[in-house]
């Protein structure tokens, strides 16, 4: 597990309180949105009355009930067109999703790629069980972190082995923003013509509060195909991940099959498809929630971009997601992995702020750091940005 998940459990305990505890320990590295904790558990306290049936046996990759509550409500907020039940599968979290999937179309030792900067747990989900082999597809600041054809014929020449996918996240996670439709067209023609499969992990698709529309990959063709895969999940956008429920939709009946065959050791709980099929079904209620959903991580990333550049400390602000990634290359003693892990270090023990780093999200350039401002209160982030530009000398 990596060191700064390792103190983040560590130092849990003894989190900041403005009273009681001014001086505690404040996490800006763990990707979760908390600030509507409240409201969901009050919408979902209006679906009491659980039916029988959820104690039960039922299809492993989630009842047909769910499964068609799923389709209409991901269909009409951002897929951008209309799935059968049977094009979807659901299973225990978007990291079952993908590890089932990925055993579907890969075999063990072929590669996939993957654009960096990057989401972390990629890594565990693909290589631990499945034995796959991630090839990154390093990005540059110097445009940008933009990927590229170029990059991606790169990374496949220099490959080693069989590609079979590549995995590309809308929106990014650690930089926040959201693909134009020309860079998702020119990403499935780049794929079609070499015969490799593309999952789109749009896992915070409804997390998207700036001024760039959201494209889902799902709304570009009128079929998916066999080798195009979309992975989503409540984790993110609806700030529940401990109920352990991601979606897979996919046209390949193959690919689906192949699934259902495997979601045994990875159902989702009936009692939580439950919950969260008569939440997707209540359109009003669903919809008021991720309106003021967004309208927070707007304000919120507001007030913290405001807070970064009056702490001096250069960032990359983001119009999607729930974090920032901060530019703090001219804060190493040199640009080595190594300085950036001091670095990290310093913060932690100085500052008393867990910030990601960007070896943790496979950043090729030392000195990136990913900040969450929606883990904990947004009174607790503006503590830790006024630290960290204290530990800096910045501010």
């Amino acid at each position: 597990m990596a060191a700064y998940i390792l103190e983040h459990f560590a130092r849990l305990e003894l989190g900041w309180d403005p009273t009681t505890r001014p001086d505690g320990y404040i996490a800006l590295c763990i990707a979760e949105n908390k600030r509507r904790t409240g409201a969901l558990l009050a919408a979902l306290a209006k679906y009491r009355d659980v039916p029988a049936r959820v104690l039960g046996y039922d299809a492993m990759t989630g009842n047909v009930e769910f499964r068609e509550h799923l389709a209409a409500f991901m269909g009409r907020t951002f897929l951008g067109r209309s799935f059968a039940a049977e094009n979807l599968a659901v299973v225990a979290g978007a990291g079952s999703v993908l590890e089932l999937l990925f055993h579907a179309i890969a075999d063990e030792g072929e590669g996939v790629l993957v654009p960096t900067p990057s989401y972390a747990g990629f890594w565990a989900d693909l290589e631990t069980r499945d034995g796959l082999t991630i090839v990154r597809v390093d990005c540059a600041s110097t445009d940008g972190f933009a990927l590229t054809t170029e990059r991606l014929d790169a990374a496949l020449a220099t490959a080693g082995r069989p590609v079979r996918a590549l995995l590309f996240t809308n929106p990014d996670n650690p930089l926040g923003r959201v693909a134009s439709r020309e860079t998702l067209l020119e990403i499935l023609r780049w794929a079609d013509d070499r015969g490799i499969h593309v999952v789109f992990d749009e896992i915070y698709a409804l997390s998207v509060f700036g001024p760039a529309p959201f494209v889902s990959a799902a709304s570009l063709r009128p079929s998916l195909g066999d080798r195009v895969h979309v992975v989503w999940a409540f984790s993110k956008d609806f700030g529940a991940s401990g109920l352990r429920c991601g979606v897979l939709v996919s046209e390949s009946a193959e690919v689906i099959a192949a699934v259902d065959q495997l979601a045994y050791w990875s159902a989702c709980s009936g009692h939580t498809q439950y919950l969260l099929s008569s939440f997707v079904a209540d359109t009003a209620a669903v919809d008021a929630y991720l309106a003021e959903m967004r309208r927070d991580l707007a304000e919120t990333h507001a007030a913290v971009v405001h807070a970064l550049a009056r702490a001096g400390i250069p960032h990359i602000p983001a119009t999607a997601g729930f974090f920032v990634l901060c530019d703090l290359r001219a804060n190493l003693d040199a640009p080595t992995v190594d300085a950036e892990r001091r670095l990290w270090r310093r913060l932690l023990d100085e500052a008393n702020v867990n910030l990601t780093p960007g070896e943790a999200c496979r950043i090729a350039e030392p000195g990136f750091f990913r900040l969450c401002f929606a883990g904990v209160e947004l009174p607790a982030v503006l503590v830790a940005i006024e630290r960290m530009g204290r530990c800096l000398g910045s501010g």
